[in-house]
């Protein structure tokens, strides 16, 4: 598979994201909508950000999984957090799930007005397989 990831010279470099991925062959590409901290009947998990993160990243993995990927195979995430909430516990609850042997994905996230009625945050990715 011809990914990867980029960090080019005279830009800050982290440990948590990439600044940019490149795919360069044909591959099976997962686009996935965004996640809310909700269970499986679609119940908001918790009113903290931490929470309904863990959820959504645990949403996102089980949709991977069900087309044989997985949370490294993630390109990009593109997250969004409701204004007035840090996403500190964001932060917290990616570092629980993502594996650091793996290159960090490149992340984008927004703070927005709302998402609806109880939702914190939101978190969609791009995945390829």
């Amino acid at each position: 598979m011809g990914v990867r990831h980029i960090n080019p010279e005279g830009l800050h470099r982290s440990p948590a994201f990439s600044q940019a991925v490149v795919v360069e062959q044909p591959t099976k590409t997962i686009y996935v909508g965004g996640q809310n901290g909700v269970d499986a009947d679609g119940k908001v998990v918790g009113p903290t950000v931490g929470e309904q993160a863990r959820q959504a990243f645990r949403n996102l993995a089980t949709i991977l999984e069900s087309e044989g990927a997985s949370l490294a195979d993630i390109v990009h995430w593109r997250i969004a957090v409701v204004d007035g909430h840090t996403f500190d516990e964001g932060v917290t609850a990616f570092q629980e799930v993502w594996n650091r042997a793996d290159p960090p994905p490149a992340i984008t996230v927004h703070v927005v007005a709302g998402l609806g009625s109880g939702f914190l945050v939101e978190i969609d990715a791009v995945a390829v397989v």
